[in-house]
């Protein structure tokens, strides 16, 4: 979240940075809010220090030997004014925590005004686009034509968005993330990590998916069954016989429990930049995007990235970005698949962003750039969500960490863009030099 100082002192400020988001602050409550904060607190301290100047005089005149009942209930009154003071503020704090939690980190000065990816700010441009002497296949006609791909034994086991992957290609799918998981460790630097797949509330609240974005996540609450007397389960059915105890959600991203690895920890100068990669599946409901690449594997429920995940100096993260982003586009070299890069505009930024690359790969089975990986330098936003800080050793104090990630990169949209700049007249495909090793050799599956 944004520095509530900063939100307090600066809110024309912050609001005309948000403009790039296409979020408005309700300024008139906040400020509102502040108000009666502030007139609260001011008499909240009153009443404490008449109360202390009170009971300084019951003391004095216990002391002499006097009748301190008026006294003493004066104090009582100003404890059970006091303490209806102090609950009222405590609500008022609540209120404004509230509407702090939900405004999206301002955007950096150089993210471009827009609204949608039309407005996006195109960085560079590598490869020569493919050349097919063919009609073009998309990775569902090359994946499904071949036995390879298979939705609809997926859609009967689970439903839509899911895929059954088979043979050759499942073993490619795995081969690309042993290779960016190599170049990564072996060449970048990253620290390899192996992480849980659920995680908490507090873990998404953390990195900004909650409270804003639930409608997103798989939730998986947690029951505890209620025992008889006897301590045996009764027989009713789940929702009657057991109480929800936790919830836990499918992680939609490594992101979470990743960047979550410094929460509430204060991390030593010599030890960053921290920088790690990992493997996982993400889970995704896709909420708001019916009927938007509902074929085929680009938008699914479940899907693997290789994430890379940096906490570093504040003075360092944009420099991190560069080779966040360089390290991400470096698998893409080695595959030799065109891509671009561009800079989001502010309406097409994540919440916690304050400045994202899209790295987009090209597919020749659309016709057009597609993404392959964004990544974010959140500033220290995650940071304060999470109470994640370094201790700078120039004045001995802790200070917000900044944090950034990206995906290096998403393996079902690598795979699918393998598939489609590979492809065959035949409908095969040519397995990229880089990974043929992966293959013993082998040079084309289909």
């Amino acid at each position: 979240m944004l520095d509530p100082q900063r939100l307090r002192n600066n809110l024309e400020e912050i609001q005309k940075s948000l403009d790039k988001k296409g979020f408005t602050m309700d300024i008139s409550k906040i400020e509102e809010h502040e108000i009666q904060r502030k007139e609260i607190q001011v008499e909240t301290q009153d009443l404490q220090a008449k109360r202390n100047k009170l009971s300084k005089e019951i003391g004095q005149v216990k002391k002499e030997g006097g009748n301190a009942q008026s006294l003493l209930d004066q104090v009582a009154g100003i404890g059970d004014l006091l303490k209806s003071r102090e609950l009222h503020l405590s609500n008022i704090q609540d209120e404004i925590h509230k509407i702090f939690i939900n405004i999206p980190n301002a955007p950096h000065q150089s993210v471009p005004h827009g609204k949608t990816e039309a407005d996006n700010q195109e960085i560079k441009k590598w490869g020569e686009l493919t050349e097919l002497n063919f009609q073009a296949k998309d990775h569902i006609d090359l994946g499904e034509s071949s036995g390879l791909l298979d939705f609809e034994t997926a859609g009967m086991i689970t439903g839509s968005r899911f895929v059954v992957m088979k043979g050759a290609l499942a073993q490619l799918h795995r081969a690309l993330i042993q290779f960016m998981l190599d170049i990564h460790t072996r060449e970048h630097g990253y620290t390899e990590l192996n992480v849980p797949y659920i995680v908490n509330s507090e873990s998404l609240f953390g990195t900004g998916q909650l409270p804003k974005f639930e409608e997103d996540l798989f939730k998986i609450p947690r029951y505890k069954t209620i025992h008889d007397e006897n301590q045996k389960p009764l027989e009713d059915e789940i929702s009657q016989s057991s109480q929800q105890e936790d919830n836990y959600y499918l992680i939609p991203t490594a992101e979470v429990p990743v960047t979550n690895l410094v929460r509430n920890k204060i991390i030593a100068a010599d030890e960053l930049p921290l920088k790690y990669v990992c493997h996982t599946p993400c889970f995704r409901s896709e909420a708001g995007s019916y009927g938007k690449d509902s074929r085929g594997m680009i938008r699914q429920h479940q899907f693997e990235k290789v994430e890379l995940v940096q906490m570093v100096r504040p003075e360092h993260s944009y420099e991190a970005l560069e080779e966040l982003t360089s390290h991400a586009e470096s698998i893409l070299k080695r595959l030799e698949l065109p891509y671009r890069r561009v800079n989001l505009c502010g309406g097409e930024m994540g919440f916690s962003a304050a400045k994202t690359y899209d790295i987009e790969v090209w597919l020749p089975g659309q016709g057009k750039y597609r993404e392959i990986s964004s990544c974010s330098n959140f500033e220290d936003f995650q940071a304060r969500r999470m109470l994640a800080r370094w201790r700078n050793p120039e004045i001995d104090k802790p200070e917000l960490l900044h944090t950034l990630n990206g995906s290096g990169l998403a393996v079902g949209r690598t795979l699918i863009a393998i598939m489609e700049n590979y492809q065959t007249e035949e409908g095969k495909i040519r397995i990229p030099e880089a990974l043929q090793a992966y293959f013993n050799g082998k040079s084309i599956i289909g």
